[in-house]
């Protein structure tokens, strides 16, 4: 692997892959406004004048940083179901967030019913931060952060306030392009919109505050794998604005291997993405040259890699494939922090009752994502100073195989290999297909319950 890395511009290439990820895209439909071109690729030494002149902007973004805790440094990933094994869609992310509290709710107020990913305050109501309806519509989101370049509206943040309206009435990506064609302007968006629907659609939406650009993962001129990945930038923004171009890496690299092998099953994906702990820029694997044991204290800076102390949650939506019934589309999720908690799945078709451990409580938390959060403070005990971002890896792994993800693996082997039974036993629709995913239901919460008090001595409740 090869690739030039400054904070505005990044050339990727995947050698034995075909795969190329340059700084700009063409062929694009591009709605509200022009296509923006690409800068040529630049010698390093230009590169770095262009980052002293990007410095202010720079400074300002810290400094809101700073305020808010963690950029919102989402790592997401879609793939349209032509290249996948099985025909289905898939749509990824992991997601970065100043609101730590995570949790599932199914929402019946709009035209579909939808499961939605949403912050454990007030706005769970108004917003929605990804999630997949009964009409096989499923959406995510990434921050941008260089769509609106020069625009100085202040109206802002409204991206879940867009995608639950989108899975309140969209059943298509032609829904989806229409409802924000007709959306008053500006938007208050700067973001990286990626949608999958039960036709066989599957595109990210790059769009700012009056404008919005489809790059489809169906035209192989820009996608000739079926894959698209976001961090935080746009391809058809300023190219010299934007974050998370070590993640972007270290997602590419690891969803080529997948495309390499074929291998798109969510597990697979959860381990190589959201537990992936490998640093693109420095080469350090914290995998690799564990300590011996819990006690033996190492602790390491833990930035830029896909999981960060900001992670919130993880969702992964399994669509239906084209011309299926919207109904075998599913969705795992990783409720609170991935290093220390359990894979989920959930069906829109099986009705508004979810596990209990991913769904709000009356307190609008979810029990999984608070036991995750738990333990996750054992990983960073240190409060003081910069000590939450410094991780305890002998706490995580070691060589006695009795760190928290090591113990948390057995247990998630037993929920998919549960599941893969369950979903190849279901029947195509209706109340037997309920009644089975409700009974799976039940073993999950009883089965994770007992697996958080037996290994960590954590209630989940």
């Amino acid at each position: 692997m090869s690739y030039f890395y400054s904070v505005g511009v990044e050339v990727l290439s995947l050698p034995g892959t075909g795969l190329t990820f340059p700084d700009g895209l063409k062929n694009l439909n591009v709605h509200g406004g022009s296509e923006r071109r690409s800068k040529k690729d630049l010698p390093l030494t230009k590169l770095f004048r262009n980052l002293m002149k990007k410095t202010a902007l720079t400074l300002l973004l810290l400094a809101a940083a700073a305020v808010t805790g963690d950029l919102w440094s989402c790592t997401t990933f879609l793939m349209s179901g032509k290249y996948t094994p099985d025909g289905r869609p898939i749509l990824y992310k992991h997601r970065d967030t100043g609101t730590l509290d995570n949790a599932l709710v199914f929402f019946t107020d709009g035209k579909y019913e939808y499961i939605g990913m949403v912050d454990s305050k007030d706005s769970w109501k108004q917003e929605v931060w990804g999630g997949f309806n009964s009409a096989g519509f499923a959406i995510i989101n990434s921050a941008a952060y260089n769509t609106n370049s020069g625009d100085t509206t202040q109206f802002a943040d409204q991206e879940g306030v867009v995608m639950k309206q989108a899975l309140m009435s969209c059943a298509t990506l032609a829904d989806f392009e229409k409802m924000l064609a007709d959306m008053p302007k500006p938007l208050g968006v700067d973001a990286n919109f990626g949608v999958i629907d039960a036709q066989g659609g599957a595109a990210y939406y790059e769009t700012g505050n009056f404008t919005f650009n489809k790059i489809d993962a169906n035209d192989p001129a820009v996608a000739p794998f079926g894959l698209l990945i976001r961090t935080n930038h746009s391809f058809t923004g300023n190219p010299d604005v934007g974050f998370g171009y070590i993640r972007y890496s270290a997602a590419s690299e690891a969803l080529n291997m997948a495309l390499a092998q074929r291998e798109f099953d969510p597990q697979y994906l959860f381990n190589n993405l959201s537990r992936n702990l490998n640093h693109s820029l420095t080469k350090i694997n914290l995998r690799e040259n564990l300590p011996a044991s819990a006690d033996d204290a190492a602790f390491t800076y833990f930035e830029d890699y896909i999981p960060r102390p900001s992670t919130a949650s993880v969702m992964l939506v399994v669509g239906a494939a084209k011309g299926e019934d919207p109904a075998k589309a599913m969705m795992w999720t990783l409720a609170g922090f991935p290093l220390t908690t359990v894979a989920v799945p959930v069906w829109v078709s099986a009705g508004k009752e979810m596990p209990a451990v991913v769904s709000m409580k009356e307190n609008m938390h979810a029990p999984l994502c608070d036991a995750a959060m738990t333990l996750k403070r054992q990983l960073f005990p240190i409060t003081r100073g910069s000590g939450p971002k410094y991780l305890n890896v002998a706490i995580l792994l070691n060589r006695e195989n009795t760190g928290i993800l090591q113990k948390l693996g057995p247990v998630e082997n037993e929920i998919f290999s549960r599941t893969a039974q369950v979903v190849a036993s279901l029947p195509p629709k209706g109340k037997q297909q309920k009644e089975i995913i409700m009974e799976h239901y039940k073993w999950l919460d009883s089965y994770i319950i007992q697996s958080y008090k037996e290994l960590f001595g954590i209630e989940v409740n």
